[in-house]
């Protein structure tokens, strides 16, 4: 029972269909001949399908690799071009929420670059505090370089108010990215009237294969180049052109963007059933981020993740490992010792109630029975992890048939 689509979805049919066909044939987009005309031909049909799905012009549309090189030359690109057209900004606003592809870029600028760093507080559900946000924008606009807020957050779901947020930052001319990797497939995403400078999405997040992704960039921001080479992508982004991850990416979005008037409300009802069903399971779970319950859209519709008290994230996971199901803790795991999660940090958590974190998320696969599996699995997972207890150490708990290695 897969309950880990956040981390990566199954890749769609028509994906799959779009990606074989283009892989049976060759061509380097950039050649003059037939066949790189042909290639080339694919990838702009590709990045107009794209273009539609995010509700963007197709010169806004920018492949890259993934979701992680998106955001890099995004935050990169803002930072660079912004202090060459003056030295004075060197400040960026940032969330202590962000997925690591933003937080780690950040940090990177901070040591190597001479970034000033600030990191804008959030709630305890997961929402940037705004009137902090007006502060520092007022107090400093001259010296800021940038902006950046997730569109929904990886773990706990929680999803922003981002066409407020980029008016907020637009009165005092500041741009402003989002990584949309989460968004994009699961709420509406409009680049158009979302008032960002930049905006990273992933092709593997929403069923096409990995290793394909974009950067909406509007047409009058400047970025400066991660990569150099052949100035392809507005010699923004210089590389070959993969022709059949363009059009598998192409593919699943026009899909997933297609589906979602129907998915969404279907994955809300599961997500819900998900929730209540652990709650009855096991009463002490607490539910992190937004609860929803109106189905505003303040909250991922596949999302759900809890905190255990008690009892290791990772310990729990690898016992619902051994019962079928897959789930995630969300947090980052080095040399196999289990750290607590950043977000939860942020959010105010502390270090012992963090690490007891289970992030349940679901997908296009997903439906009742895996709920229903969940649910029944849970209590005796549960039970033998907590008896463990928070001994940091997953790799004690004897799971057998699960082949972990920390």
């Amino acid at each position: 029972m897969y309950l880990d689509h956040a981390a990566t979805t199954p890749i769609s049919a028509s994906a799959l269909a779009a990606l074989t066909h283009e892989l049976s044939r060759s061509g380097n987009p950039s050649s003059l001949h037939g066949s790189g005309r042909r290639a080339r031909m694919v990838v702009e049909e590709s990045r107009e399908v794209l273009a539609a799905a995010l509700d963007c012009h197709p010169s806004e549309v920018i492949f890259t690799s993934g979701g992680t090189e998106a955001d890099n030359l995004a935050v990169k690109g803002l930072y660079w071009a912004r202090r060459a057209e003056d030295p004075r900004r060197t400040r960026i606003l940032c969330t202590g929420i962000e997925h690591h592809a933003v937080l780690d870029t950040v940090e990177w600028l901070q040591k190597h670059e001479g970034a000033d760093v600030v990191w804008l507080p959030v709630d305890g559900e997961g929402f940037v505090d705004r009137e902090a946000l007006r502060r520092e924008l007022a107090e400093h606009a001259d010296t800021i370089a940038l902006f950046t807020l997730m569109w929904a957050n990886n773990e706990v779901g929680t999803v922003q108010d981002i066409r407020a947020a980029a008016a907020l930052a637009a009165e005092y001319g500041v741009p402003m990215h989002s990584d949309a990797v989460q968004a994009f497939g699961a709420v509406p995403v409009s680049f158009r009237s979302s008032g960002l400078a930049t905006m990273a999405v992933s092709g593997h997040k929403i069923g096409a294969p990995v290793g394909v992704g974009a950067l909406v960039v509007g047409r009058a921001i400047k970025l400066t180049p991660v990569l150099h080479g052949g100035g392809q992508e507005r010699d923004i982004r210089s590389g070959t052109l993969d022709a059949p991850g363009t059009a598998a990416f192409a593919a699943a979005a026009r899909e997933a963007v297609d589906r979602l008037p129907g998915e969404g409300p279907r994955l809300r009802a599961l997500r819900d059933a998900l929730i209540a069903g652990v709650k009855q399971a096991v009463p002490e779970a607490v539910l992190r981020g937004p609860r929803d319950a109106d189905g505003a859209g303040t909250r991922l519709p596949g999302n759900a993740h809890f905190t255990f008290p008690g009892c290791e994230g990772d310990s729990l996971l690898f016992l619902l490992d051994a019962a079928g199901i897959e789930s995630s803790t969300g947090s980052a795991c080095t040399a196999g010792v289990p750290r607590p999660s950043h977000v939860l940090l942020a959010m105010g958590l502390s270090e012992t109630e963090a690490r007891g974190a289970q992030r349940f998320s679901l997908g296009h696969t997903s439906g009742p029975g895996d709920v229903d599996a969940l649910v029944a699995a849970l209590p005796e997972a549960h039970g033998r992890a907590k008896k463990a207890g928070l001994s940091g150490h997953a790799s004690s708990i004897q799971t057998a048939g699960t082949g972990f290695t920390a």
